[in-house]
């Protein structure tokens, strides 16, 4: 069961959230010119650009399909943003273990993952030529009345059958945050691999 919410959670905060997924090859029409292509994580910057600041506990709920097999899974997160381009999210399974952190920071990308005793690190702009030929991803935002701020998130990758949703609780919104937020040391004894690696290995079927 680890096993299976490792995958998992690895398909949606790598290829979805910050890097759109691996691409489906599908004939299009040669003179059909198709439009930008925006990365994901910029459409989470945007939603919570009305703070400066943000930190909240998460609910982060999957549903899937594989082998024909309906899936779902249920994990504990802390989520930190801070204007205009650092997020991060820690995910946790819900008797307390550490599964990853990642973290968005200047157009860099960085996963620890403690099970495997590996860091991952690389830029999002090494990626454009997969979110060009990704599937289409929807968002949807349901916002708290008394501010801009996403109280729930919903994400859909329909080819892959696989939709997401983050309910955020505990917002706490233009706190102050440590520079220790966005920045981490690696731990020792963990090997450091470049992103483009994890991307070959952990191709969404």
């Amino acid at each position: 069961m680890l096993r299976k919410h490792y995958f998992i959670v690895l398909s949606l905060f790598i290829f979805v959230l910050f890097l759109s997924g691996c691409p489906k090859k599908v004939p299009e029409p040669a003179l059909l010119e198709k439009p930008p292509v925006k990365n994901p994580v910029d459409t989470l910057l945007e939603a919570f650009s009305s703070a400066e600041s943000l930190q909240a506990r998460a609910s982060i709920r999957i549903q899937t399909v594989r082998s024909g097999e309906e899936q779902g899974f249920l994990l504990n997160g802390i989520l930190l943003y801070q204007r205009p381009d650092k997020l991060r999210l820690l995910g946790y399974l819900p008797f307390g273990m550490n599964l990853f952190d990642a973290l968005y920071r200047n157009g860099e990308f960085f996963l620890f993952i403690p099970l495997q005793k590996r860091v991952y690190t690389g830029e999002v702009s090494q990626f454009e030529d997969l979110m060009e030929k990704a599937g289409m991803i929807q968002f949807s935002f349901e916002k708290s009345e008394d501010n801009d701020i996403p109280k729930r998130i919903q994400i859909e990758m329909k080819e892959k059958e696989t939709r997401i949703e983050l309910r955020l609780k505990e917002i706490s919104v233009n706190s102050s945050l440590s520079e220790e937020s966005f920045q981490w040391t690696i731990p020792e004894g963990m090997e450091v691999i470049p992103l483009a690696i994890l991307l070959r290995e952990k191709k969404l079927r």
